[in-house]
């Protein structure tokens, strides 16, 4: 008898655990799902800056996937849809510009006004990139963005914004260097992790020293 219970316990938590394992894949499928098609959303909508989120810069050159987010700030500035803009990211080599001042060389470089850029050169991550573009906004006067990142990026991108209350809107680049499916899968595997850690825990806003430098 006490056998037999123990065998229905059993079978009873192994049908349970199962459950949980696939409510778990089927939501984190559902999330991967919503992440792709949040990132295929084109927004005609104006803003006082595009906010571009920093990616590699090579030495004095950004990087391809950050120079398709230049470019897409240009593109923006130059329609008319922006009248600003705002370059994100550090560098970890003091022998080399930040990626925020590549971005500007290179913006300038296209024919974007220098008065018209904004730098931010400490941030390092998404969520400093974010943080720190939040105090150049209100250093600039700047109330709304055009937040600027790759698709598969810019569901994360967006979450964030919304918890530092940033008032933005998405800009996805249209020419993302993420092209091939395997690149896309693996990027879209990672963004779908780190989206449901954001969901879970929150943007990590306990940075007890945040050094800022917006100096070009």
């Amino acid at each position: 008898m006490f056998f037999k219970k123990s065998v229905l316990i059993q079978s009873r938590w192994l049908k349970w655990l199962a459950l949980t394992v696939l409510a778990f894949w089927v939501s984190f499928l559902a999330l991967a799902v919503d992440i792709y098609w949040y990132g295929c959303q084109v927004s005609e909508r104006s803003a006082d800056a595009a906010l571009v989120l920093g990616a590699a810069a090579w030495g004095n050159r950004p990087s391809p996937v950050y120079k398709e987010r230049i470019n897409e700030a240009i593109r923006l500035y130059k329609i008319g849809r922006v009248k600003k803009v705002i370059f994100t990211g550090g560098t970890k080599d003091p022998d080399f510009p930040s990626e925020a001042l590549v971005a500007k060389n290179f913006a300038i470089q296209s024919g974007i006004k220098e008065n018209v850029i904004f730098v931010d050169s400490a941030s390092h991550t998404t969520i400093e990139n974010l943080l720190y573009a939040r105090a150049v906004m209100a250093q600039a006067g700047i109330s709304t963005v055009l937040l600027v990142t790759d698709p598969l990026h810019m569901r994360r991108s967006m979450r964030i914004a919304e918890a530092f209350g940033i008032d933005a809107s998405p800009a996805a680049t249209t020419t993302s260097k993420f092209r091939s499916w395997p690149v896309q899968i693996r990027f879209l595997w990672r963004e779908t992790w780190l989206n449901l850690e954001l969901l879970l825990l929150g943007p990590n806003t306990k940075l007890e020293q945040i050094k800022l430098d917006f100096s070009p």
